[in-house]
């Protein structure tokens, strides 16, 4: 049987800026999204069968309609019948190793992959572009997920502008395997906190999201400085999720302490934090230091990089 193995990288938020309320319920955002190497490894196999079938052994994955990947497969058997109706159903099996529930928008790479994974399976043709449209309509990530690398994300995070892309910073990750922080939770508290701070009108909102492309953060990428990056990294939902969860905010406070670190902060909402370091060696250096400071065996720590791709295809039969 047909199979494709794919690689799909976690992703960072360098800068995260909600600027107000769309027409639609969600925020209008500005933000700067990077992938990074930290990666699960799917594989997306024509089965012999009309079924959708998720395998995975980390136990906080769903096996059902609830995970994304599912649902993308569902939308793929829906969007082209005659596709289904030659090929049949898939299995995908996910190889967790980004963690779970972390900020890094590891469901929506793991969809992502299937994406593309079944549009190789199928011969289905699809575009970059087509295969980012129907992303879309699932998750916000999942259209960057796809291409990866480094973008200005606006709209609800799903209008994207790629950068030239950032490799070989490294950076510690760190995140608690059993510490969750809702999405939904944290825009709506930062609402309910901030909305006097809010852009009303479109036109202003427009402005506000475009002025990014011309913003300090860009500039930085553009001559690729991780201390200039370092220097703007900004996640306005740092402000109601530091307050609320202690463990992050001093998981924050540890490694931004750290010699060698350029700066740390929160990726989207959380709960997982990311500090920048001067070279792989010191980021080694840091992830130790921070283990004897937090030896809390909950804390799972990461050394990675950023990297210029999203989704790869790592094998097929």
């Amino acid at each position: 049987m047909r199979s494709y193995t794919l690689i799909a990288p976690a992703k960072i938020n360098l800068y995260l800026e909600i600027i107000g309320d769309r027409p639609d319920g969600y925020h209008s955002l500005a933000m700067v999204l990077q992938s990074i190497d930290l990666a699960d490894h799917i594989n997306v196999q024509v089965n012999g069968t009309d079924d959708i079938r998720i395998r995975c052994d980390h136990p906080q994955v769903p096996k059902d309609k609830t995970n994304l990947a599912y649902r993308v497969a569902e939308l793929i058997v829906a969007e082209f019948p005659n596709a289904f109706a030659q090929y049949g159903g898939v299995d995908i099996t996910i190889d967790k190793r980004i963690p779970v529930a972390a900020g890094l928008a590891g469901g929506s790479t793991n969809a992502a992959a299937v994406l593309v994974g079944m549009n190789l399976l199928w011969n289905l043709g699809l575009t970059q572009t087509e295969l980012e449209e129907l992303g879309a309509t699932l998750g916000s990530d999942v259209p960057f997920c796809i291409a990866g690398g480094t973008a200005i994300a606006t709209g609800r995070g799903e209008q994207l502008s790629p950068l030239l892309g950032l490799d070989n910073i490294y950076m510690v990750l760190g995140k608690y395997r059993s510490l969750e922080v809702s999405t939904p939770w944290a825009y709506k508290t930062y609402r309910q906190q901030y909305v006097r701070s809010y852009i009303k009108d479109a036109e202003s909102l427009a402005a506000r999201a475009g002025a990014v492309n011309s913003g300090a953060m860009v500039k930085a990428i553009q001559k690729k400085d991780a201390l200039l990056i370092a220097q703007e990294l900004h996640n306005d939902l740092e402000r109601v999720v530091l307050p609320t969860y202690p463990q992050v905010l001093q998981l924050r406070e540890v490694l931004a302490s750290e010699k060698g670190v350029l700066a740390a902060m929160m990726s989207g909402s959380g709960p997982s934090v990311f500090a920048l370091c001067e070279s792989q060696q010191q980021a080694e250096q840091v992830m130790l230091q921070v283990r004897e400071k937090i030896p809390n065996p909950d804390l799972e720590l990461f050394v990675t990089r950023m990297i210029t791709h999203g989704i790869q295809i790592a094998s097929s039969v």
